[in-house]
């Protein structure tokens, strides 16, 4: 009797579904030498800003050997130009290397995930653990499998690891070289750089609106506020456009539903 009833349940609850749909087609797989170009361009375009970094540096005062291994030994950039644009701005070193290593503490987010997608095996997770930056894990989340992904992150890994710390070399020689990097305005090297990557990133209105307005309250406190003050403003630009974006999309709303009321 039992079994009777849970048959019966089981085709009440297959009729309410309905037949099963057909079967899903595998994720076509993506050719090596397209995942290797792809790569190849991220490594390669970020690859150069090293030398942004290597004058950025060497302008803040650290010597020759500090800024090579800042990229030998920390290879995360934004870490790396927050370090030494506070440096340059007069803070304390200790204040500069918590507010760099709090800013990158973002790649261990990262690693979780491309932990498991990965697969490594444990005597490598270490090695690849060093790679685990912004332009590595989104080339390796963007494949459809886990050769591809490997393949994405060991290529982006290598090259722009290699082109990194060749570029942040030839950066602070040259700057040694110029001497004093204000007279030749490449101070401003590193914050041209964050807005060469940021900017094809900016692809809706709403995101342009908030990086101008940003931009704006940078420029008008900057000579007014202390330190770093300027910055914080700015970041209250994200969420300042995305409230009135809401509003805007309410009242769009409210103003659609009455148009299309009959009464």
């Amino acid at each position: 009797m039992a079994e009777q009833t849970a048959e019966q349940t089981e085709i009440r609850t297959t009729e309410r579904a309905g037949p099963p749909g057909p079967p899903l087609p595998p994720e076509p797989a993506k050719p090596d030498s397209a995942v290797i170009r792809d790569a190849l361009g991220v490594g390669i375009a970020v690859g150069l800003s090293g030398f942004a970094f290597g004058v950025t540096s060497a302008g803040a005062g650290l010597s020759l050997l500090q800024t090579c291994a800042l990229s030998l030994l920390v290879f995360t950039g934004a870490s790396q130009f927050a370090l030494v644009g506070a440096l340059a701005a007069g803070g304390n070193p200790l204040t500069a290397a918590a507010g760099a290593f709090f800013l990158g503490v973002r790649n261990a987010f990262y690693g979780l995930r491309l932990s498991s997608l990965l697969g490594y095996r444990a005597a490598v997770k270490p090695f690849a653990a060093h790679w685990v930056i912004d332009e590595t894990s989104a080339v390796a989340l963007a494949q459809p499998g886990r050769h591809s992904a490997r393949l994405g992150f060991t290529v982006t890994g290598l090259s722009l690891y290699a082109l990194w710390n060749l570029t942040t070399l030839a950066g602070a020689l040259g700057a040694e070289a110029l001497g004093d990097t204000d007279a030749w305005g490449l101070d401003a090297a590193g914050p041209a750089v964050f807005l060469a990557l940021l900017a094809p990133m900016l692809t809706t209105t709403v995101e342009r609106v908030a990086a101008g307005l940003a931009v704006v309250l940078v420029m008008v406190t900057l000579p007014l506020l202390p330190t770093g003050v300027p910055v914080l403003l700015a970041a209250l630009a994200a969420p300042a456009v995305l409230f009135a974006e809401g509003r805007r999309q309410r009242a769009k709303g409210t103003r659609d539903a009455a148009e299309g009321d009959p009464a």
